[in-house]
């Protein structure tokens, strides 16, 4: 984790609530866990009620504290991260996953999204990083680590529809694919609404109903769904 100036990349402006964002930290590493609690703490609209090594402590914890976001590890001696994420989500639901990590294995970033965290950064991301991508969890936005979407993207490209579990609950609608076809390029709320021409407030009406008919839980496996079983074409361009 790098602690230098912000890049262009990291200045992004952050609302700060009038109640300050409830933050959990679970990670093995003591030292690293208590170093981001301790950073974390210190930024405005970040409050840590937490911080956890093991991950079956860190469910039994969300149940009680029900933090807005989890900063989560993938690899942890006993139950994984990942294994952690899906019990943690059924005990806290309303909490967001952020993973925080070492790993860009394509297995590990592929089921994270599936156990139902909302981003995926690797450890050598910068505090501002951090801290955006927290805020962004909150708000149900998807983040992942540019190069780890890379993997993720090629790993998908890969396999067919075959590996592929979750049906199709119903035919999404054509400007729903056009929502979908920016999501998997990464765009946000603000950047579909600009890109289609359509208010903030129709683009999550669209992602919502997109999200129930492909069974998924969030727009990150909206994406990896949408890849999966070929809905999108990635190089054709939602109309205005």
């Amino acid at each position: 984790m790098s602690h230098g100036e912000p890049t262009a990349e990291d200045a992004i402006d952050h609302p700060v609530a009038a109640e300050p964002l409830r933050v959990m930290v679970v990670d093995d590493h003591d030292l690293f866990r208590s170093g981001l609690r301790r950073l974390l703490d210190a930024e405005p609209g970040l409050q840590v009620v937490a911080d956890e090594c093991r991950g079956d402590e860190a469910v039994k914890q969300a149940a009680e504290l029900r933090p807005d976001v989890v900063v989560m590890d993938v690899r942890m001696p006993g139950m994984s991260g990942i294994d952690a994420t899906r019990a943690l989500l059924e005990a806290s639901p309303d909490s967001g996953v952020l993973m925080l990590t070492i790993s860009e294995s394509e297995n590990d970033v592929l089921n994270s999204v599936l156990a139902g965290a909302l981003g995926y950064l690797v450890k050598d991301a910068t505090l501002p990083q951090i801290v955006s991508a927290i805020h962004a969890t909150s708000a149900g936005e998807s983040i992942i680590a540019p190069r780890v979407a890379g993997v993720l993207l090629a790993r998908l490209r890969r396999h067919g529809a075959a590996e592929l579990e979750a049906p199709i609950a119903a035919q999404l609608s054509e400007r729903e694919l056009d929502v979908l076809r920016l999501l998997v390029r990464g765009s946000d709320t603000a950047e579909i609404s600009k890109q289609l021409q359509l208010s903030p407030s129709t683009v999550k009406h669209h992602i919502s109903s997109m999200l129930e008919k492909l069974g998924a839980e969030n727009r990150i496996q909206a994406a990896v769904l949408a890849v999966r079983l070929g809905l999108v074409d990635e190089h054709r361009q939602p109309p205005a």
